[in-house]
């Protein structure tokens, strides 16, 4: 069951991130998911940049809310490793495939390689 919304693309209910096991295990399947996939903390102003930037492309992406799910720490914490940086958030996955945090989507977006990206996991149809 996907909740939309009209602003953000899929928030995906916390059961489904419920699962047990490792949580880079989980992240990986939540990754593979959806085109699009967004690790986000309802509070970040940088989670709110990014989550805009996709909609206002015409991007439907799926968010996980880590604050909202009682198991988030544990994904986050892992998100963190999976960076190697001290902040976690916002994690963007494209295709499945780790694009990172916000430096590195910005970079991809100003640079013209975002847009092939979203195209090759059909998240776009331009």
């Amino acid at each position: 069951m996907h909740y939309q919304t009209e602003s953000w693309g899929s928030y995906m209910p916390t059961r489904t991130t419920m699962g047990m096991g490792d949580p880079m295990e989980r992240i990986e399947r939540m990754a593979s998911e959806s085109a699009v996939v967004i690790f986000s903390i309802s509070s970040c102003c940088m989670c709110h940049a990014i989550k805009r930037l996709f909609c206002g492309m015409g991007v439907n992406p799926t968010v996980y809310e880590l604050d909202e799910d009682p198991r988030g720490k544990d994904l986050e914490k892992a998100l963190t490793r999976l960076l190697g940086t001290s902040s976690a958030v916002p994690v963007v996955f494209i295709g499945g495939k780790l694009v990172g945090a916000m430096d590195r989507v910005m970079a991809s977006h100003i640079n013209g390689t975002l847009v092939p990206l979203l195209k090759e996991a059909g998240a776009l149809w331009l």
